[in-house]
């Protein structure tokens, strides 16, 4: 599946919820986002016959994301559907870490490749005015967890705010990288319409790097191959086996190689973080459209997906927590 810029579409991420237990303020500016009703939110059977269409696209890889996935009751019989989906070959989840000791077992039994965790700050202070919860234990707990179930590699994504975590750059490496965990920065990006989180606490991609050759006092060797399906650029911390990814959405965007397409909650596919426009695939199944009309539904969504984001021009409306980033 392609659209019209020629870029093959073969990466799902897919929201199985917009609630979420924690308020991470980049994520929720003002500390809480309407949530759709439980009657909005689609159920497993709706969310994998959507899943199905795709891949009989060419979608190849899902990312079940949230809001947080894990505080849906029914996230293991999902995993399990979508693992029993024909042409689906990667299936990973993006979670806060926070359910993550207790389901880890439970998920890789039903099907789950891998997994990524939020995590903002090693320092539980910082974590609890960013996340609103003082459960950093719980988060690096789930995270040990993960790896002996053999959810890996485990990716943490941390989204470098300066004035906030900047300065736990250095931290995240020594804690990371010796445990084999796969750390990536994030630069932050102007959602849910308000672009405070990018003006006051933005550190550019190339900040961020010149943080890690300082703390590790080596080059960094940029890698060309093993990228997967994501937008991380990854670097190579000399000699050794670590490495580290950076994600700039802002600085050096990868919208020329987007490979990936949203799917909400409540059926709706998002062609575009940086804009609004949207297929109501949900509401069409629901309104009783055969797999002919949504699979063309689809297509056409396809067809409009913009060849880039606008976030330096006007930050989106769109809250992350909806999106599943």
């Amino acid at each position: 599946m392609f659209d019209s810029f020629g870029r093959h579409i073969e990466y799902l991420r897919v929201s199985v919820t917009d609630r979420c237990n924690y308020r991470c303020f980049y994520c929720m500016p003002d500390g809480h986002v309407p949530c759709a009703s439980r009657d909005e939110v689609l159920n497993s059977g709706e969310l994998t016959r959507l899943i199905g269409l795709f891949a009989a696209l060419g979608v190849r890889r899902v990312r079940i994301t949230g809001g947080e996935p894990l505080v849906r009751r029914d996230i293991h019989t999902i995993v399990a559907e979508v693992r029993q989906t024909p042409g689906i070959d990667d299936i990973s989840l993006s979670t806060n870490g926070h359910l993550l000791d207790e389901q880890a077992a439970e998920l890789r039994n039903a099907g789950l490749d891998r997994i990524n965790v939020s995590l903002d700050s090693l320092i539980p202070d910082v974590f609890h005015t960013v996340t609103g919860h003082d459960a950093l234990k719980r988060v690096l707990k789930g995270l040990d967890t993960a790896q002996v179930q053999g959810l890996g590699p485990v990716k943490v994504n941390t989204v470098v705010m300066k004035g906030v975590n900047d300065g736990e750059i250095g931290q995240f490496l020594d804690y990371c990288v010796p445990r084999g965990l796969e750390l990536r920065f994030i630069e932050t990006m102007p959602l849910n319409g308000n672009d405070v989180v990018r003006t006051r606490h933005y550190m550019p991609a190339e900040d961020i790097l010149e943080r890690v050759r300082t703390h590790c006092g080596t080059d960094l060797i940029p890698e060309t191959t093993g990228r997967g399906a994501g937008p991380a650029r990854y670097f190579r911390l000399g000699a050794g086996p670590g490495r580290v990814g950076v994600i700039s959405a802002m600085s050096q965007h990868f919208c020329a190689a987007c490979n990936r397409v949203r799917l909400t909650a409540t059926g709706d596919l998002v062609l575009c973080l940086g804009h609004e426009d949207a297929v109501p695939l949900g509401r069409l199944m629901r309104d009783g459209a055969s797999d002919r009309t949504l699979t063309q539904a689809i297509l056409e969504g396809i067809a409009r997906k913009p060849e880039r984001h606008t976030f330096h021009d006007q930050p989106s409306a769109q809250p992350m927590s909806r999106l599943g980033g």
